[in-house]
């Protein structure tokens, strides 16, 4: 297959994850859709009616028919309203305690959607029966054989939903979906150490400087479509340099990338730069598709937010790095940094910068050594991330990156820690060093496990 058919089936992809994600983002779409359903079913099911000695029969009158639907009617709309203060509550823990950003986790719940689903069409179904049964001399028996197994639905959704929440509000679960969520966008977008394809941009000579591409609009970069530009830049017979990559904050007005013409007649300026605004698509919020930075920015915050003396929670800041310490390895087998897109030809046509280790090593230790400068703790266990992060490094490049960030982490611990605190922090800085240099059986060992646990 070639390039060109990879990097639009990759495009493609991630367009279409893009638009569902921004469709199935509002929490009402579920219930609204939930609420025809119901309304539906209630229009359809009145008319029926079963013989009295059918078993599933209603076994009352017309009296009871109306009194139930009405007590399920109230008791599903005050449980719906308690499921919504208690999902504002959810959302307000996930941002004060841990950060504003998990807040689209929340927004995507599936299990959430689906709970408030069922609430929504079972109160629908109740009252626009209800409209009904008052006006008919008999009982409809399939309405109130279904609204008898919505109230069992509701009662089993509340169940789940308690459950849910309870289990998603968790700061362990929330670092396991982030984490997952970031280890798919890189397995899925950074081609593995060594692979020779797509090229580097370093192989590509250019003359002179391009024509600008500024941007429209302002907002993040939520994706590249490498399709759209691939075709652009064919049509115009143009090379497309990138300025921004998935997860830049762009300013209206700013450059969004440069163009050369690969022929003597001059560049079709309008075209490409239509080709461009189009294939970087701009929103007001980063997503994690084709930004894992967005992933270790999340953790981050939770680790910050763990630190701040309102919450004072070193082992969640610890678990943090944890868990961007198997991220970080695994960048470190991944082609990082720019991107050389060609054409069915061979022809390179789309340059895509893109973040190194050194970026990503910034953005794991920065705030946190920074922030756990007096907790001992957290300093170790960020140099054990670079301990592990040392042991996968593949090239010169990688190690001298993971020797900045030590150097960086001893300069920070602070002067009012005891000896003994000090010593730690420094073993464990010279064991990074140790596993930089290939000696991983001297990093590694120690008394007890100390070096390894918290």
């Amino acid at each position: 297959m070639s390039l060109v058919r990879v990097a639009d089936t990759v495009a493609r992809n991630s367009a279409k994850q893009s638009s569902a994600e921004r469709s199935g983002t509002p929490l009402w779409l579920w219930p609204g859709v939930g609420g025809v359903v119901g309304f539906v079913c209630a229009l359809v099911s009145v008319p029926v009616r079963l013989d009295r000695q059918h078993p599933l029969g209603w076994p009352g009158g017309l009296d009871s028919a109306t009194a139930f639907l009405q007590s399920l009617a109230t008791s599903v709309i005050t449980v719906t309203g308690l499921t919504f203060t208690l999902i504002i509550v959810a959302l307000q823990l996930a941002s004060q305690q841990f950060s504003p950003r998990l807040l689209r986790e929340f927004m995507r719940d599936r299990v959430i959607k689906a709970v408030l689903a069922v609430l929504v069409s079972t109160f629908v179904f109740a009252v626009t029966a209800l409209r009904y049964v008052g006006h008919e001399e008999s009982v409809p028996d399939l309405t109130l054989l279904i609204a008898s197994a919505g109230s069992l639905a509701v009662l089993t959704a509340i169940l789940v939903f308690i459950t849910h929440i309870a289990r998603v509000l968790r700061v362990d679960t929330m670092m396991r979906a982030v984490h997952d969520e970031t280890d798919r966008a890189i397995r899925k977008f950074y081609p593995e150490y060594g692979d020779p394809r797509p090229r580097s941009p370093a192989e590509l000579d250019v003359d002179g400087v391009g024509e600008p591409v500024h941007a429209e609009s302002s907002g993040f970069v939520r994706f590249v479509d490498i399709g759209q530009l691939l075709r652009t830049a064919a049509a115009s017979d143009a090379l497309i340099e990138l300025e921004v990559r998935p997860g830049d904050h762009v300013v209206r007005g700013t450059p969004l990338a440069s163009a050369w013409s690969r022929r003597a007649e001059p560049l079709d300026l309008p075209a490409v730069e239509a080709g461009v605004r189009k294939g970087v698509v701009l929103d007001y919020e980063r997503t994690v598709e084709q930004d894992a930075a967005f992933g270790f920015r999340q953790l981050t915050d939770i680790a910050v937010k763990a630190l701040s003396p309102g919450v004072n929670d070193p082992v969640t800041a610890i678990h943090a790095v944890g868990h961007m310490s198997d991220l970080l390895v695994k960048t470190t087998g991944r082609r990082l940094g720019g991107t050389l897109h060609e054409d069915d030809r061979g022809v390179g046509r789309v340059v895509v910068p893109d973040r190194d280790l050194t970026y990503y090593l910034d953005l794991a230790c920065g705030q946190i050594r920074r922030y756990g400068r007096r907790e001992p703790t957290v300093l170790n266990a960020l140099l054990r991330m670079l301990r592990d992060v040392a042991a996968a490094a593949r090239d010169d490049d990688q190690r001298a990156a993971v020797a900045v960030q030590v150097d960086l982490i001893t300069d920070e611990v602070d002067p009012s820690l005891s000896r003994y605190d000090v010593d730690g922090v420094e073993d464990m800085a010279r064991r990074v060093r140790l596993a930089l240099t290939g000696d991983l059986r001297a990093a590694y060992r120690d008394r007890s496990g100390e070096t390894r646990s918290s």
